[in-house]
């Protein structure tokens, strides 16, 4: 059982000194020291036209992770400890990269020369209690797509609304949905099941009005939720086991001016073809950033 239907069902259940420089010598008048300047800041400014959807001229890669575990914990294909989480914030930094939130891409912001968009599936209650002291220490900042079901029926596992508010009211952290209870929060728990419509999928045979109840009024249940609770409009939507829909896509994109997928994972996003559907590197204990980045 993987680390969300473990947590789902464990939920349904209980419903978790740098040393100082050496001083002048007083016999000797203190060198002057002319620092040289500063680079210019390379910015990249959006490529599209007023009044069109938002694109860059650019290619921005996107970070998918899940749950945080203590170190020593085992993990999983959906699992990072602490010390890997700290490690990928710290080779970010080391080699350049900026952190942006999805309202910055959406509002059309400059971005910076090396940007990254770091997100967390699911809405764990370890992207606060791990995640979110490592995002403060390193001023990095994190999408959060949350299950919307988890804080409306809040379990220890999951994060709740005042957590959500918390996070928000940093600057650091963006919450957006993964839909409201369309993860096959039913009785599979969370999982994916082949053969089956899965997340935001169309069931077979199944009419414009029943699609319409069962899939469109729970993505704008999650959005509205999103917005009442935290007092910030969602403007990203992660898409449940990276599996979309025609009628879903066209819905939620009179909603959320960003979505992403689960894959395929083989490059950064490309902006110049829009917001929408932007590929995700899946981030492991095995496949940390630089995996994918160090030729970037």
């Amino acid at each position: 059982m993987n680390s969300l239907a473990a947590a789902l069902s464990l939920s349904f259940l209980l419903s978790a000194a740098a040393p100082f420089s050496a001083l002048p010598s007083p016999l000797e008048p203190p060198s002057i020291m002319i620092d040289p300047p500063a680079p210019a800041a390379v910015t990249i400014t959006p490529s599209s036209k007023d009044g069109e959807p938002v694109t860059y001229p650019a290619r921005l890669p996107v970070l998918m992770y899940h749950h945080v575990v203590p170190d020593g914990e085992p993990c999983n294909e959906m699992t990072v400890t602490a010390g890997r989480l700290e490690q990928d914030l710290q080779w970010l930094e080391k080699n350049g990269y900026q952190t942006i939130l999805p309202r910055e891409l959406a509002a059309g912001e400059a971005l910076p020369e090396k940007p990254v968009l770091i997100t967390f599936d699911d809405g764990y209650r370890s992207n606060y209690d791990l995640a979110f002291p490592l995002l403060q220490k390193y001023q990095a900042k994190a999408a959060i797509a949350v299950m919307v079901f988890m804080p409306d029926n809040w379990a220890s596992q999951f994060l709740s609304w005042d957590m959500c508010r918390e996070l928000t009211a940093s600057g650091l952290v963006e919450i957006g949905s993964h839909g409201y209870a369309i993860h096959n929060l039913d009785g599979r728990n969370g999982n994916f099941i082949p053969g089956q419509a899965n997340g935001v999928q169309r069931q077979p045979g199944e009419d414009d009005a029943a699609f319409q109840t069962r899939v469109l009024e729970d993505l704008q249940k999650s959005y509205d939720r999103i917005a009442a609770e935290t007092g910030a409009t969602p403007s990203f939507f992660a898409y449940p086991f990276g599996k979309t829909d025609p009628d879903a896509s066209a819905f939620l994109q009179t909603l959320f001016p960003v979505t992403v997928v689960t894959g395929p994972g083989k490059q950064s996003a490309n902006l110049a073809g829009g917001l929408w559907n932007l590929p995700r590197f899946t981030i492991t204990m095995h496949r940390p950033p630089w995996t994918f980045l160090k030729n970037t």
